[in-house]
């Protein structure tokens, strides 16, 4: 029987046994979704702690309760750290993170590493889709080279190979906050290293989402990826220069975007803050101008809105600065609060946000910083911070010099923090419609 007709079938019938690799913030909400759509399920992740959390059906993502797991485990899914496990399952999805390094050239070493633990273990006609963000070429030349370097099977190729692993690249799209839009409404990007890897991600991905759509190739859709992060990073870059140049003219840059986008074409709201956060938007651009500069090209368009975003969290600090001298006080030796460390609005997630920026600036000024986010009792250490403290209790406000709002959860009552601080630095528009001589926004 022809290989992707029998993969296809497997899926239809819901036969296919899957395994996604990185058990975070994009590879467990999959798993789920694969799940509740009748699939088998392993996931497998180096971190113990989640595979333990998972095998007693406990959640570590606030926006996925208990409830979900237990029910995911009664259903067949199951957690693991063995990634030799792997090997019995029909198609592998890899969701590991892909983050930058201190120059700004792409840090591989995650998808590198799983792919050299994988491959030993891989066997024909089995599907491997990367989804981790990466620049254009990664799948022709990072994850197919090494398939065949590492494994016993080769990698499908337009006609050549009869038999051996089908890879394609398929980017994850999520929209972390978002309670409206239901994840598999979200079309699936996806484009396969020959027409079966194509046919057979297409086929699996169909299972799930409403929508797939197929690209002529991986490299294709690697790039579609970074053009729809690269899009939201130019246009908050915008905003963000906007802004700051609207306080200096005395306008509300909010009350005008919010003007602008009762206009039924042509326009797009997007909206400013203290810097970008999240895996995506901070990361993805430079992942494509380190490859553009190995073609001989500058995206010098997208380095300056890197540029613009990067520096927002330095324009809170000396925003700061400038509104405590006004009131006597140095930034040097005043005591400030950071509300939120969150890098989004009602998330648990604190990957490159923009508020731990703020705190290590605030700090070689001289300051003594404290926090407080809901969703973080305690931050410790991570990959760009190193606080080991303790969220702040709000009852607190008042003893602070200032309070520097940097994530705007929905928790916070507003009116009171202002009322109870000495001085309240809004990043966010959070207190756009009041009046008080404590405000500054910035």
């Amino acid at each position: 029987m022809n290989l992707v007709v029998e993969f296809c079938q497997r899926v239809e019938r819901r036969e296919s046994v899957l395994g996604i690799v990185g058990l975070g913030y994009v590879g467990l909400p999959l798993a789920l979704e694969f799940i509740e759509s009748g699939f088998k399920v392993v996931g497998f992740d180096v971190d113990v702690a989640k595979v333990t959390a998972l095998s007693e059906g406990r959640s570590y993502i606030h926006r996925i309760e208990a409830a979900e797991i237990v029910q995911a485990r009664a259903r067949g899914f199951r957690a693991t750290a063995e990634i030799a496990e792997l090997r019995e399952c029909d198609a592998i999805l890899i969701c590991v993170p892909t983050p930058l390094k201190g120059n700004h050239e792409p840090d591989m070493s995650y998808v590198q590493a799983t792919l050299d633990a994988l491959a030993p273990h891989l066997r024909a006609d089995q599907l491997v889709v990367l989804e981790s963000t990466t620049w254009p070429g990664t799948t022709a030349e990072v994850v197919v080279p090494t398939i065949e370097r590492l494994g016993s099977v080769k990698v499908l190729r337009e006609g050549v190979e009869d038999r051996g692993v089908m890879v394609a690249f398929s980017p994850e799209r999520e929209d972390p906050g978002n309670t409206t839009t239901p994840r598999r409404e979200i079309p699936k990007v996806m484009g396969g290293f020959d027409t079966r890897a194509t046919d057979a991600a297409a086929a699996l991905y169909n299972a799930v989402f409403t929508r797939v759509v197929k690209m002529s190739s991986p490299a294709a859709a690697e790039m579609t990826k970074l053009l729809e992060n690269i899009y939201r990073s130019v246009n908050i870059a915008l905003v963000n220069e906007l802004k700051q140049l609207c306080l200096t003219m005395g306008l509300d840059v909010w009350e005008i975007i919010d003007a602008a986008a009762t206009k039924p074409f042509g326009f797009q709201a997007f909206y400013p803050g203290p810097g970008i956060g999240g895996h995506c938007i901070p990361v993805d651009p430079f992942y494509l101008t380190w490859r553009a500069e190995q073609f001989g090209k500058k995206t010098r368009f997208i380095e300056l809105a890197g540029e613009v975003n990067e520096a927002m969290p330095a324009f809170v600090v000396e925003t700061t600065r400038e509104a405590l001298a006004k009131r006597g006080v140095d930034l040097k030796t005043a005591k400030v609060l950071v509300l939120g460390v969150a890098y989004k609005r009602d998330l648990d997630d604190l990957r490159e946000s923009p508020a731990l920026t703020v705190i290590q600036l605030l700090e070689q000024a001289g300051a003594e910083v404290a926090y407080n986010d809901p969703f973080f009792a305690e931050v410790g250490h991570g990959r760009k911070y190193d606080l080991e403290r303790l969220s702040t209790p709000l009852a607190r406000v008042g003893e602070f010099d200032a309070v520097v709002l940097t994530t705007d959860h929905s928790a916070y009552d507003y009116p009171a923090l202002v009322e109870a601080s000495r001085l309240f630095v809004d990043t966010r528009g959070a207190t756009r419609r009041l009046n008080s001589e404590k405000i500054v926004r910035c």
